[in-house]
């Protein structure tokens, strides 16, 4: 498990706040922004980033998380086949 403090992605490494809340609240907006993914400057981008964020604290997030990688690992290996 990574520290509270960076989430890690395969190679990249990004920084979260320390605190639960700030966390929580960064997390949520980009779940929200990601949302309205069709508008200019959010994007759908900002969905599993948020995910992401939520998902050093609350074990809801990291299942879907994990189905959600799951889900597109399936996808990726049947379009190499």
């Amino acid at each position: 498990m990574t520290s509270p403090d960076t989430a890690k992605k395969k190679r990249l490494k990004f920084k979260i706040p320390d605190n639960k809340l700030h966390r929580t609240l960064l997390g949520w907006s980009l779940v929200i922004g990601g949302i309205f993914g069709f508008l200019p400057v959010v994007g759908f981008w900002m969905l599993p980033l948020g995910l992401l964020v939520l998902a050093v604290d609350y074990p809801f997030a990291r299942r879907l998380r994990r189905k959600l990688e799951v889900w597109w690992g399936r996808i990726r290996q049947k379009k190499n086949r």
